[in-house]
């Protein structure tokens, strides 16, 4: 029979624990409702940028807003793996690293990483990064900037992020950032303004606006997948947190059963000693 004072104090930390998974659930559930709202209002932005775009950029090629000045870009794809800071976020990331991994050829990738345990879990994986950025702790005005400059240097991008369905389930998502700009400008209702050299002026000219506007379409693109992908994390967190939340409420039930038959059973020994002793006890 283990010691009375073991399980007293075993069964204060599960309590503990379970109050702790209790509040990372709770906090979870709270950021999931705040970040959704942000998803939505950058779409609306992407869509009025994309409206003035489509009408002074008419050849039609998305150029990731490149000068024509800069140089040839890099032959090579620019991976973006998008992960978590820490490693409270469950299986997720893990998950994310080996989808990335199974289309990862040195010969023709490079990869940055966004969150510290996603570039943990490459160089556990012996796998090679150029770049790693930290996940930002804030979920509003988001600078993707190094991404997007990233993204300029390279002939194409994809990237890869954790998408958010619900809280019992996620999954591991990837796009060609150049395609995905321009597919989901084909989704946008035409501006009932008609905008153009003859009615505006762009300055410098319009061919910069239009660069400065693909610019600002792969910042937006970008700040959602990340705003994604912590939706993803955080209901990651959410899962193993009530799993962690239900695991400790049983190992407590447990402790308790535990403490009470060792409660009984030292009653029971002193009354058995008690009964002993006058039994023992000389007339």
């Amino acid at each position: 029979m283990r010691a009375l004072g073991e399980i007293l104090k075993e069964k204060d930390t599960m309590a503990t624990m379970a109050q702790l998974s209790s509040a990372f659930e709770g906090i979870a559930s709270m950021r999931i409702s705040q970040i959704r709202d942000q998803v939505l209002q950058s779409q609306g932005f992407f869509n009025d940028l994309w409206r003035i775009y489509s009408q002074i950029h008419l050849n039609g090629m998305f150029g990731f807003g490149r000068s024509q000045t800069d140089v040839i870009p890099i032959q090579k794809e620019l991976m973006i793996l998008i992960t978590s800071e820490g490693s409270f976020s469950g299986d997720i990331d893990q998950k994310l690293v080996r989808e990335a991994l199974k289309a990862y050829d040195p010969a023709r990738n490079d990869i940055v990483v966004v969150g510290h345990h996603g570039a943990v879990q490459l160089k556990q994986n012996g796998v090679p990064f150029i770049k790693s950025f930290r996940m930002p702790n804030r979920d509003q005005n988001i600078n993707v900037t190094p991404l997007t400059a990233e993204s300029q240097k390279y002939m194409s991008t994809v990237v890869y992020y954790e998408n958010y369905i619900s809280l019992s389930n996620q999954e591991i998502k990837n796009f060609q950032l150049g395609s995905a700009v321009t597919e989901r400008g084909r989704t946008v209702a035409a501006a009932e303004e008609v905008i153009s050299e003859k009615n505006y002026i762009f300055e410098p000219s319009s061919f910069d606006v239009a660069n400065h506007l693909e610019r600002s379409m792969m910042q937006i693109m970008l700040g959602e997948v990340i705003l994604e992908s912590k939706l993803a994390q955080y209901a990651s967190r959410f899962r193993a947190m009530s799993a962690a939340k239900e695991k400790s409420n049983e190992s407590l039930g447990e402790l308790s059963l535990s403490y009470n038959r060792a409660r009984r059973h030292i009653k029971d020994e002193r009354l058995k000693e008690i009964m002993n002793g006058l039994r023992n006890k000389p007339e």
